[in-house]
């Protein structure tokens, strides 16, 4: 957004590390968060990209729903294994109020709903194991969220990678020769673990 750019409704994204304070090492865990992030910006459209912003936090912004839903899958399926990231997703106006040294400052309903959001996130996810994502008053759609966030919080690296080649359009076949194994491995690995519900189900809230 440039700072002239009038207040406009979007779906803001405010992300963070789960538990990045227990990393062995927080140069290593930084550097996988933006690598994330740049897969995320590859695969799914944004009004403003996912970026790095103080800490072990990022955010985005998105003309869509479904463009943030994809956005916040992305970037927990790029993690290494054994990494993971919490997700508020929130929809309203986002107004550039000024300018800092960091870039440009930015307010509004958009950004309180998704920081209210990961914060319902953080308190669900004692009740409900794997837990990532929440979207603000996001009505049904939390239904979907917290089933694809049970089945990717349950996904080993070679399965994380599986879904993140689906959703750059790869073929089971060129996935299988990526991953040094049959094509039948990669069919029965993607319907077992649940890979495709979270593919098919993004199509559904679009």
């Amino acid at each position: 957004m440039k700072p002239s750019a009038e207040p406009r409704e979007c779906v803001a994204v405010i992300g963070d590390l789960v538990a990045s304070r227990q990393a062995p090492s927080r140069a290593a865990a930084q550097d996988a968060l933006v690598e994330a992030l740049r897969t995320a910006a590859e695969l799914a459209p944004a009004l403003q990209s996912p970026a790095p912003t103080i800490g072990d936090e990022f955010q985005s912004t998105h003309e869509s729903l479904a463009d943030a839903l994809l956005s916040a899958l992305v970037v927990r399926l790029s993690l290494p294994e054994g990494m993971d990231a919490r997700v508020g997703i929130g929809r309203g106006v986002v107004e550039v109020v000024g300018r800092s040294e960091y870039g440009l400052t930015q307010d509004g309903p958009a950004w309180w709903n998704a920081r209210d959001a990961i914060g319902e996130a953080e308190r669900r996810a004692a009740r409900q194991t794997g837990l990532r994502t929440w979207v603000h008053e996001g009505g049904t759609v939390n239904a979907y969220v917290m089933a694809r966030d049970h089945l990717v919080s349950g996904f080993d690296g070679r399965q994380r990678r599986l879904v993140l080649g689906l959703l750059r359009g790869r073929t089971q076949r060129e996935l299988a020769a990526a991953e040094g194994i049959s094509a039948s491995a990669v069919s029965q690995s993607l319907r077992r673990s649940g890979a495709l519900t979270v593919v098919d189900g993004l199509e559904l809230v679009r």
